[in-house]
């Protein structure tokens, strides 16, 4: 669910911080072709060494916690003050906003333990920079970290567009290994409702049902950001980043794909659950319907022979008992016959079991 902390009628710009938010720590990685530092900084003013003496520099804000740090670094980078209220309001669909100067995107990301929840990336893409904002610790971007130490790849060769397309590229792929989890639930809650359905199993389903919404609801949006940014004549994005950002939009298409089948698969497996314990109990009542059908006539005989008027025959015949019990054995055994002729016991079980 959603909470808003800034009341209705509140000015535009206004910067409302999250109680709960994390502490604010701001790391910098700078690089050119030939070699890259980073550093960890407190000011916004430590920024300029970086700035001035680096081709590329990637400022990464982890925590909103900081308002006044948060301020200064939007003055330094001359930021919109409605972006940086988007900034702190941490509920935005993904989309791209071009400004002047610097070029906004805004993106879910999947959280790297494998939960539901997803959180807001802010990017702002300029001449020299890529400064991004993060919710807490812990991201999909240890591997572009990893290539940008390297050297390996042309992301050390490459203008500020190219990091803004590797960094959206992992958050997207981020997605897969945790809907892969998700794929995994779902064949296992479909070998239960096949083997034995129980109560239970309703409840896990519809957590996956609702968790893929959540996914659902932070995917959509990417596809038209990321068709925006590949399409649209952007200064900060050159021709072959577009390129890029093509197969990036591709693997959009895949994720939304596969979210929607595995929510189509879920609300099977919901009818097929309520069709299993539906036939469980057709095929308890067909049981006790052919109980209850045998004993009707055995019901009938010991109740004709149990009224003992004076008159009735064979009240006193020495061998009535044994003949009456033949009898009621022999009516069961040809209502059996007639049931299997039926299909309803016998041929019927060993053809349910071949299927």
């Amino acid at each position: 669910m959603i909470h808003r902390r800034r009341p209705p009628g509140t000015a535009p710009g206004t910067l409302v911080v999250d109680p709960s938010a994390e502490r604010t720590a701001v790391h910098v990685i700078a690089y050119g072709e030939a070699d890259y530092v980073e550093a960890e900084i407190e000011s916004p003013d430590e920024l300029d060494p970086f700035l001035e003496g680096w081709p590329v520099v990637w400022v990464n804000v982890v925590g909103l916690a900081d308002a006044g740090l948060l301020e200064e670094l939007g003055r330094r980078f001359e930021i919109h003050r409605l972006a940086l209220e988007d900034v702190f309001n941490v509920h935005q669909r993904a989309k791209v906003e071009p400004f002047d100067h610097q070029l906004f995107i805004v993106a879910r990301m999947v959280h790297p333990g494998g939960r539901s929840e997803t959180e807001q990336v802010s990017f702002f893409v300029g001449a020299g920079y890529v400064l991004t904002f993060q919710e807490r610790p812990g991201d999909s971007f240890d591997l572009v970290r990893a290539r940008i130490r390297s050297g390996r790849g042309r992301i050390r060769r490459s203008p500020t567009g190219y990091l803004a397309y590797a960094l959206l590229d992992a958050l997207i792929d981020a997605y897969f290994p945790v809907l892969e989890g998700y794929g995994e639930r779902l064949e296992a809650l479909e070998s239960e409702v096949m083997a034995r359905p129980e109560a239970s199993i309703v409840q896990r389903m519809h957590a996956v049902k609702r968790e893929l919404l959540v996914m659902r609801r932070a995917m959509w949006p990417h596809r038209e950001a990321i068709n925006q940014l590949f399409r649209d004549d952007s200064s900060f994005i050159d021709d072959e980043t577009r390129l890029h950002l093509r197969d990036c939009y591709d693997h959009v298409i895949q994720l939304i794909d596969i979210i929607e089948t595995y929510r189509e698969l879920a609300s099977g497996l919901l009818d097929a659950y309520l069709s299993s314990v539906s036939n469980r109990m057709n095929e308890i009542m067909k049981i006790l319907t052919i109980f209850a059908a045998i004993f009707i006539p055995l019901t009938f005989i010991a109740g004709l022979y149990g009224m003992n008027f004076a008159y009735m025959p064979e009240l006193q015949w020495k061998w009535a008992y044994p003949v009456v019990l033949t009898v009621m054995t022999g009516v069961s055994v040809v209502m059996l016959l007639f049931f299997r002729r039926l299909g309803w016991v016998g041929r019927w079980r060993r053809q349910e079991r071949k299927d």
